[in-house]
Parts: structure tokens; sequence; C-alpha cells
């Protein structure tokens, strides 16, 4: 009877950690390859040194190196937590209080992400700005930004993964059978667009801050007070610059990761025991 509990906790932790963690790492990866160019053009009409001087329509695939390593890590460790926490509470909290839950697994899954995502767009991103850093940045400005990403990524995942569970929920039920990968697709791009359009004035504070010269000194570089020097210059219109693309390119790119994630999740519960 032991060995038999052990097996089956085995095949679990399987499904739950390694299924996830290849999902997530190759729809990560793609996605924001496919969506680099809109990401640049996002970070470039946000930045405090203008669009031209931040690069205008030039190499929109600069800053491409440090996503392709952080990319995958990134995503697999949000999907690893989300998906851990999701097993751990669902079955002891009744169906109606799901939602809770996957806005605290997504919570904590984008904190935890972060750890790997923030230096990543630091890097990333004043590469997309064509700041020319003369030395290496030390391990406190690539991290310089992780309070104002995870205020972004916070309310990002409170809206964007509890609208995709409800989504596919409200389809299961008219359907009455599981989402396909691609009706899972639609409803993560939708639930995407929808976060991407309310967080938007957080998303030009973080790419401010990570494109602050790193000579600022910290009390410059809050995310109020960033906020307030938008508002100051540009009034309403600066809080969503950049709005098109990232909306637009989060929406294309939700179909993709969600897309991705679920075809590859639904082949590695086929190839694993249940």
């Amino acid at each position: 009877m032991i060995e038999g509990n052990s097996s089956t906790n085995s095949i679990s932790t399987k499904n739950v950690f390694l299924t996830p963690l290849i999902s997530g790492a190759l729809a990560g990866t793609i996605c924001d390859f496919v969506s680099f160019p809109l990401d640049t053009l996002k970070t470039r009409l946000q930045s405090q040194h203008g669009f031209i001087r931040s690069g205008g329509f030039n190499q929109l695939y600069k800053g491409l190196g440090p996503v392709l390593i952080g990319s995958a890590p990134s995503a697999s460790l949000f999907f690893v937590t989300y998906e851990g926490i999701k097993l751990v509470f669902q079955p002891c909290i009744s169906e109606q209080y799901h939602m809770f839950i996957h806005m605290t697994a997504a919570s904590v899954g984008e904190m935890v992400a972060c750890l790997i995502r923030v230096p990543v767009e630091v890097l990333k991103q004043r590469r997309q700005a064509f700041l020319c850093d003369t030395h290496r940045l030390s391990l406190r400005t690539l991290y310089r930004g992780y309070g104002s990403t995870v205020i972004r990524d916070l309310p990002f995942g409170l809206i964007q993964m509890p609208l995709w569970e409800y989504f596919k929920l409200c389809w299961k039920k008219n359907k009455n059978c599981e989402c396909t990968p691609i009706e899972g697709a639609i409803c993560g791009s939708v639930s995407v667009g929808i976060s991407a359009m309310l967080t938007t004035p957080l998303d030009v504070a973080k790419t401010r801050i990570m494109l602050s010269s790193t000579m600022v000194d910290k009390d410059e570089i809050k995310i109020s007070v960033m906020l307030k020097n938008v508002y100051r210059e540009s009034g309403f219109r600066g809080l969503f610059a950049g709005f098109l693309p990232r909306v637009g390119g989060f929406t294309i790119s939700g179909f993709i990761f969600f897309g991705v994630y679920e075809k590859v999740r639904e082949i590695c519960i086929s190839l694993l025991p249940p």
C-alpha cells in the first residue's frame, strides 16, 4: 500500500511540475520571439528619451539575446508555481471559490518569475532603446525594477489568469467537453488583451524606471514619482504611451502563448503515465 501511494505521488509530481515546466518554457520562448518587434516599439514609445532617439523603427529585434536566455526559465517558474498551488488547494476548497485560488497562484507565480524576468527586462529594454552602458550593470541596477515589475505584473496576473480560467470554464459548460488548445488560446488571447489594457500606465512607469540613468537617485525612480512625472509631462495620454503595440502585441502573443502551452501540455500529459 505504501509503495502504491509512493508511485502515485511520483507520477503526480511529474505531471504537476514537469508538464508546466516544458509547456511554459516552449510557450514563453516562441511567444516572446514572435511578439518582440511590437514589444520594441512599445518600449521606444514609452521611453523618456523619445521614440526617434530610442531607435524609432530601426533594428526591431535589438535586445533579443537576453530574452531568448531568460524567457524559458521565467515562464516555466510561473507555471510550475501556478499549477502547484492549484493542485494543493483546489481539492480542499469549493469550486465557487476557485477564482481566489487562481488569483493567489497567479500572484505568487508572478513574484517568483520576476526573479528571472526583471534582470532580463532591464537588459532587453536598455538595448531596445539604444542605451549604451559603458560598464557592466550592477546587480542592484539589474533588480531596481523588481518592485515596479511586480506591481505591474501582480494586477496583470490577477486579471489574466482568473479570466482565462473563467472563459475556459464557460466554454467547457457550453460545449460539455474540455477546451481544445485553439479554444484555450482564444480564451487566453482575450484575457491577456484585457489585462494589457488595464495595466498600461504601470508598464509605462516600469519602462521608465528600467531606462533611467544608472546614476539616478533611488527616490527618483519610485513608481509613484514616475507616474506623476509622466502625467505632468504628457497628461493622461502619456500614461497610455505605447498602448496599441502593447495591447496588440499581448493579444497576439496571448493566443500563441496559451495555444502552445495547452498543446504541449496535452502532449506531455498523454506521454506521461496518468
